[in-house]
């Protein structure tokens, strides 16, 4: 049965004051502080029961690995892309905001076109996105901060049903960052967000007329009205954090376009064994079934 307290929250208290008593660690560090990228701690605030009721009560997240994550300084998160919306990246919020021994936040680079959205685009940077650009990355991660970053681009959000849990070739960027700004990389994987849009297909014309990056066709969209074609179906999710891996380099190896390919595709290759290796455990889909 799903609990919709923290949902209740969003009319019943001030959304700050909840986020104070929910996080009271997270509230604090950012508090008061103004933020170069438009992050702000009252929009936070104002969404983050939304996400904690799909984290907690929805789709009944498993982390395992959390520990794996420091508890300071500089980090790149990376993995593999999935959902249509990137709901992935929310969900990781949720894990940093609630689940960590010290609680902060993500910050995910997003491309350019999100950021032209009406509406979307000024809620993700208030919520903590920044443009994806490698000034930005290297002064974030200068900054002590964690960044966020799936590989796959665009196109892991945009993957047909078929392809679901494929993980497709990584970009080798992050690796180069990591080299150049002396960044371990947390590879993470997560089973559960190719599943809650099944797309059944892209229509790559629509699309390339929309000056979209892809237009999906799901049993619910664009069959049903608004907004039963953006209600996720509950699927169960399941996140492993590996170990951050140090790469022992001098900075200026970041330009051995070789090393760092090869690199990328093992860290590749490692998350898609974890994919494949949690597949085959899990014992439910839908988040009404048991563990196992």
């Amino acid at each position: 049965m799903v609990n919709w307290t923290h949902l209740k929250t969003l009319v019943s208290e001030n959304p700050l004051q909840s986020l104070q008593r929910r996080s009271p660690d997270f509230y604090e560090l950012y508090a008061g502080k103004t933020d170069d990228y438009g992050f702000k701690l009252e929009t936070w605030a104002k969404w983050e029961p939304v996400f904690r009721f799909f984290f907690e009560d929805y789709f009944k997240v498993e982390v395992r690995g959390i520990e794996n994550i420091p508890e300071k300084g500089k980090a790149i998160i990376i993995g593999n892309h999935s959902g249509l919306i990137p709901i992935d990246a929310g969900m990781m919020s949720m894990v940093m905001c609630h689940s960590h021994r010290n609680p902060r936040r993500v910050r995910y680079l997003i491309t350019d076109w999100f950021l032209t959205l009406p509406f979307l685009g000024d809620w993700m940077k208030e919520t903590g996105q920044v443009r994806a650009s490698l000034e930005t990355a290297e002064k974030l991660l200068a900054d002590g901060e964690i960044i966020g970053l799936y590989p796959e681009g665009v196109r892991g959000v945009g993957k047909s049903f078929r392809d679901r849990y494929r993980v497709l070739d990584f970009h080798p960027g992050f690796v180069k960052l990591a080299i150049a700004s002396q960044t371990p990389i947390i590879p993470v994987a997560t089973i559960g967000g190719d599943e809650i849009f099944p797309n059944l297909t892209n229509l790559t014309s629509i699309a390339r007329i929309m000056r979209l990056p892809f237009f999906p066709v799901t049993p619910a969209f664009p069959w049903l009205p608004f907004p039963l074609w953006i209600t996720p179906l509950p699927i169960r999710w399941f996140i492993n954090i590996r170990k951050p891996i140090y790469l022992n380099y001098p900075p200026e190896k970041a330009n051995d376009k070789k090393l760092v390919r090869d690199i990328a595709k093992d860290i590749q290759y490692e998350i898609q064994r974890d994919l494949n290796d949690l597949l085959e455990k899990r014992h439910t889909l839908f988040t009404g079934g048991s563990n196992g």
